[in-house]
Formats: C-alpha cells, sequence, structure tokens
C-alpha cells in the first residue's frame, strides 16, 4: 500500500503540474483535494470512494494493460473453457460500446480534475481483448451479424 500510496502521489504531482500549465487551475485544485482525500482515506482505513480508479497502482499493473477479469480466472482453471454468448446481435454492439464508452466518459472526468489520467486503466475490455480471452465461443442469434457470420464455421441456409 506505501508504495501505491508513493505512485499514486507522483502521477498527482504531474498532473497537476500539466494542468497549471493549461491555465486549469481550478481542475488542478479539485484534483489535489480529492486525490489528497482519497490518499488520506486509503492510508488511514485501507479503502476509500472510488477506490477502483486507483486499481492499476494498486495491482501495480502497468498503463495501458487491461484489468484482470473473471475470463482470466476461467482461463486459469482450463484453458478450454467455452463462453457461450446469447443474443449476439445485441450483445457483441454492447460489447463494443462498453469500452468506448467508458473511455470517453473517463476523459472528461480527467480533463476537468476530477480523476487522474490511471483512471482509465479501471475500464471494460475492448472487444479485440475481449476476444482474445474467450477462446471457444457459440454464438446465439435469431438474428446473426456480420461478425457471428464471419465467425461461424458454417453457415446454415436461410
Amino acid at each position: 500500500m506505501k508504495i501505491a500510496l508513493k505512485n499514486i502521489k507522483t502521477e498527482l504531482s504531474k498532473q497537476v503540474a500539466f494542468l497549471e500549465k493549461k491555465g486549469k487551475l481550478l481542475e488542478a485544485r479539485c484534483l489535489t483535494q480529492r486525490t489528497n482525500y482519497d490518499l488520506e482515506m486509503m492510508q488511514e482505513t485501507g479503502v476509500c470512494s472510488g477506490i477502483e480508479n486507483y486499481s492499476s497502482h494498486l495491482e501495480f499493473r502497468k498503463q495501458g494493460v487491461p484489468p484482470f477479469t473473471l475470463l482470466d480466472y476461467l482461463k486459469k482453471i482450463d484453458k478450454r473453457f467455452l463462453t457461450i454468448i446469447d443474443e449476439t446481435h445485441i450483445a457483441i454492439p454492447q460489447l463494443h460500446a462498453m469500452y468506448n464508452t467508458d473511455k470517453a466518459r473517463k476523459n472528461v472526468l480527467i480533463e476537468h480534475g476530477f480523476r487522474l489520467p490511471t483512471a482509465r486503466d479501471n475500464r471494460p475490455l475492448s472487444f479485440e481483448e475481449f476476444e482474445n480471452k474467450v477462446g471457444q465461443v457459440i454464438y446465439s442469434s435469431a438474428t446473426p451479424g456480420p461478425h457471428e457470420i464471419a465467425k461461424s464455421k458454417r453457415q446454415m441456409a436461410l
């Protein structure tokens, strides 16, 4: 925890300098107050509201590395696990959207001094990361989209 807190303080000082250089003094002050409060809470109690935004520091994960998920756990148990995705005409676009929506939201929070840049590292997987982790997949849909059709081993005549 001590190392993580030190790393968060280092990131805070860099981000505050960046914001101040851009003339965003209010944002720099807001970020300083919020982060220092979070650091104090983590030091005293071991947790804080929004602690997930510091997950890369607490896990010593490099910036940009995907977060750990249930898929990592399943792969560790048995690399041959099977993923079944039902209603893929809805699920596949949602998987694409989750990453992009979260990224856009976090960018706004970071730009306005509510979070440190490493908050981006607590995120949903990108669709490509998801596909790399699932292995064997069964796509189930009454109206398959282009992705499911392209991934199918065989296509049935309609």
